[in-house]
């Protein structure tokens, strides 16, 4: 399930976010489904435990995932629209950056091109 790449820039403990992130969005984890155990992540990807527990704490924290003692942690109930209400507040942060690019002299055409080419991007990864 996790593909961990220890060689990347990005911490371990924020890949396994990130991929916990990609997977409760896209279904792959559905609500109240189990998470792969520390141990087991452990074991699989040779990650210490303590950077699995600091990665499921940051989850849990957020309220995406929740330790029940004694048989693991578990995708919580409305984990999605969580996701979806923190991505959504992205918006700002991209009409922000539209606010630039248009003073900047970036045509509503080039904007546009762009746009339609990152949803091209993502129909080819996910057909695949």
């Amino acid at each position: 399930m996790f593909q961990i790449d220890p060689l990347s820039r990005t911490p371990v403990y924020a890949q396994i976010i990130a991929q916990t992130e990609r997977f409760i969005l896209t279904g792959a984890l559905p609500p109240e489904s189990q998470i792969p155990s520390v141990r087991n992540l452990s074991v699989t990807h040779s990650i210490n435990p303590r950077t699995i527990l600091k990665a499921y704490n940051e989850l849990d924290s957020r309220g995406l995932i929740q330790a029940v003692p004694g048989k693991g942690y578990f995708v919580c109930r409305d984990a999605c629209e969580k996701l979806q209400q923190e991505e959504r507040r992205k918006l700002q942060d991209l009409l922000r950056l539209l606010d630039e690019l248009i003073l900047a002299g970036i045509t509503e055409t080039e904007i546009s091109a762009c746009v339609a080419q990152a949803f091209e991007k993502k129909k080819g990864e996910t057909s695949k």
